[in-house]
């Protein structure tokens, strides 16, 4: 359990929440092991497969304390709230941003920023870690070139202008991309980004990971009472979670990109892994994709320190950080979005 920008985050998968005068209790094996007051609580997030009483429920509605639930894995269940601090006051807020063009530009402006900032911190981890196994000169190119993008990136007036130095500065970075695969090259290569379907092993793993994201987000953004689908960068389709797109841009590369460099730079998966289909497409195997997703939870819970909040947490806890922090900045009770950044 962790207290975070006043939410209490239950992370056990077997505390059951209850209420005990105005204080929310955990307890494990009808044990009581923590209480927190209520009055210092805007919301709680539990991940335990236990629940909470309907006592506690209802205080918490009373009380105007968001309350969701999510499977330990991450994915979104539920989420109760009281009306004053509910979901259409929040979701309005988010609606008349997305419709504002310079206000989606604002926020998405942060997102970017964060993705090319940790793209470069991934370049520049690959140059501290190998710098005997790649062209040392190549990657300080490339790593310049992120960093010379940054401040145009902070300057971006339209979401146009932002679309085009995102796209030169992503290109740069996946041009290294290949040479971060230190294993099989054989199997694991990159020359472009295949989607649908993917077509080599590495667009496999990758897509797979992004799916894996994408689904985090969602659930984070759920979870704090905003819409996922009603996005700044990525706007509106139907059957898009559009705003979790825009909230793991940021944590592509130090997440899911760094993740996947990591499995096959450890041998974690083969080439057995991988189903070639007739049309070429490539997709991890059932086998693999279990191991796959083993080791993506296993990463979730590594800990971090959130550069923001200079809180150590589990890397799995950072989408429902950022989620937060974008609903904080909506409500007017930040300046700007503080995107992760990721070093």
């Amino acid at each position: 359990m962790k207290q975070l920008l006043n939410t209490l985050f239950v992370t056990s998968e077997d505390i059951y929440l209850s209420l005990d005068g105005e204080n929310v209790v955990a307890n494990r094996s009808g044990t009581a092991v923590a209480r927190y007051p209520l009055h210092t609580l805007q919301s709680i997030v539990s991940f335990a497969y236990s629940g909470a009483s309907p006592a506690l429920m209802g205080a918490c509605v009373r009380r105007n304390i968001g309350l969701a639930f999510c499977q330990p894995n991450g994915r979104f269940l539920a989420r109760v709230s009281g009306t004053e601090h509910g979901n259409i006051l929040l979701r309005r807020m988010q609606y008349r941003a997305a419709d504002d063009p310079h206000e989606s530009c604002r926020i998405a402006r942060s997102m970017i920023f964060g993705k090319i900032y940790n793209a470069r911190w991934s370049v520049e981890r690959t140059r501290r870690d190998h710098p005997m196994r790649i062209d040392e000169q190549r990657f300080a190119n490339v790593s310049a070139q992120l960093q010379a993008a940054l401040p145009q990136i902070a300057a971006a007036s339209s979401l146009d202008m932002l679309r085009g130095l995102e796209g030169s500065a992503a290109a740069a970075y996946f041009n290294v991309i290949d040479d971060m695969i230190l294993q099989g090259k054989d199997t694991f290569f990159f020359h472009e980004r295949s989607r649908r379907p993917p077509m080599d092993a590495f667009n496999a793993l990758l897509s797979f990971a992004y799916s894996l994201l994408a689904h985090d987000c969602a659930s984070a953004l759920e979870s704090v009472g905003l819409d996922a689908y009603a996005g700044y960068l990525h706007r509106d389709r139907p059957g898009r979670e559009s705003l979790a797109l825009d909230l793991m841009e940021e944590l592509r590369p130090c997440f899911a990109d760094r993740f996947v460099l990591t499995l096959i730079n450890n041998r974690t998966v083969k080439p057995a892994d991988f189903n070639v289909q007739e049309n070429g497409a490539v997709f991890l195997a059932d086998n693999a994709r279990k191991a796959f997703l083993q080791k993506w939870q296993e990463r979730k819970k590594e800990a971090i320190t959130h550069p923001f909040l200079a809180e150590k947490m589990p890397w799995g806890m950072v989408p429902y950080v950022q989620s937060l922090l974008l609903a904080r900045y909506l409500r007017d009770d930040l300046e700007d979005y503080p995107p992760f950044l990721w070093k």
